[in-house]
């Protein structure tokens, strides 16, 4: 699937330099997090053996360091994003890989971005139309790549195609499939209202369960990846469309039930959220931040009602169980960041204790780009 990295690539040209802040240790835990990372070299656009790939959590970490620039103008947040870009896309737009292109006349971010939107219209579909989650999972959808491409999808629609009402369609389309065949349904074991990490709308992989196909457990990392896709998504579709009004929707039904299904201590989310206190079971870092951060951008925005107050509460506490547990001060004077798991996948399956063992990673970007997410919108509140 497409990573969500586009989306700041079309934002980096468009980006006045502004002047240089103070290089002292910042204040808040979004500047710490996010100049930690940068210290330590992460994102910036090569893999670990050193080359270039487009990788979706660098991309979650730029949108961090956009939204950092726009509200500091610290042009160190500029630079990094930028650099880690230019070592992606070439001079004449060309993208490392696999990837297939055309040389055009157009300026090298937007034939990038028209090269990765062609993608789409390659890649594979079920029966019913959702994305394949990559062509070597045959006719799965998973939660994860909402994010990866959809939003993309509805950001180049709305910047180059906004009256292609096809494309909306399908974006809605996607958003809704995945929910359909993932929800929980009422009375199903650990009923919480959420949804499983994916489905294949074959019913041939290991874990597809008789009815629709889903997996067995609701993974959190999985569903902050789709809740994120949420609330960024809608800042694309137009208010007045059908599109608009479904995501509207479901974002409605899924944030109480999310409020609902934090730990009542501590105030984070689970990893297997289906199995809360089993033991091998244990808070986990990324999918609480995306959780947050998601929470509280919806509220900011509009986009999730909340007059008595609770889903706020509920993000601020588990905010600030976050920030006590998960953030260790280094004697340099950065900041590591806990209990994030390295990855999570349907390729085996699916069941609680393949979970519980996956490593978690210090500093793993898919965490560290979510807390800075997450920060960022904690202290607009406060």
């Amino acid at each position: 699937m497409l990573a969500r990295l586009f989306q700041l690539y079309l934002l980096a040209q468009l980006l006045d330099i502004r002047g240089q802040v103070s290089a002292a240790r910042p204040a808040s835990y979004a500047q710490w997090a996010a100049d930690s990372a940068i210290a330590r070299g992460q994102s910036t656009g090569l893999d670990s053996g050193g080359n270039p790939k487009v990788i979706y959590d660098d991309g979650e970490f730029q949108l961090g360091l956009h939204q950092l620039f726009e509200k500091t103008g610290n042009q160190k947040y500029y630079n990094h994003l930028l650099k880690a870009s230019n070592t992606i896309v070439s001079a004449n737009g060309s993208l490392p890989s696999s990837y297939k292109y055309e040389r055009t006349n157009q300026v090298k971010w937007k034939t990038a971005a028209d090269m990765f939107r062609r993608q789409l219209d390659l890649q594979p579909r079920t029966g019913q139309g959702q994305f394949w989650h990559k062509q070597v999972y045959v006719n799965q959808g998973w939660l994860d790549g909402i994010y990866m491409g959809d939003v993309f999808y509805a950001q180049y629609t709305k910047a180059f195609q906004s009256s292609n009402s096809s494309a909306w369609v399908d974006i809605e389309k996607q958003f809704k499939l995945i929910y359909d065949n993932t929800l929980q349904t009422a009375g199903s074991e650990h009923y919480l209202g959420l949804l499983y990490h994916g489905y294949d709308y074959s019913h041939t992989a290991v874990w597809a369960s008789p009815d629709r196909g889903h997996s067995p457990e609701v993974w959190d990392r999985a569903l902050g990846w789709y809740m994120m896709s949420l609330v960024d998504v809608l800042e694309f579709i137009p208010a007045s469309s059908e599109t608009y009004a479904t995501i509207l929707k479901i974002l409605g039904t899924l944030a109480p039930r999310f409020r609902d299904a934090a730990d009542s201590e501590s105030g984070v989310w689970w990893l297997v959220m289906t199995q809360p206190g089993r033991s091998g079971n244990y808070f986990e870092s990324s999918g609480s931040a995306m959780f947050v951060y998601s929470l509280l951008k919806g509220v900011r925005l509009g986009y999730i009602k909340d007059s008595d107050g609770t889903i706020v509460t509920t993000a601020m506490k588990a905010y600030e169980y976050m920030t006590s547990h998960w953030v260790s001060e280094k004697s340099d004077g950065t900041m590591d960041w806990l209990n994030t798991v390295e990855v999570g996948s349907l390729s085996g399956n699916g069941t609680f204790e393949y979970y519980i063992s996956v490593n978690k990673k210090v500093n793993d970007l898919k965490g560290i780009a979510a807390f800075v997410l997450a920060s960022l919108e904690y202290e607009l509140l406060k």
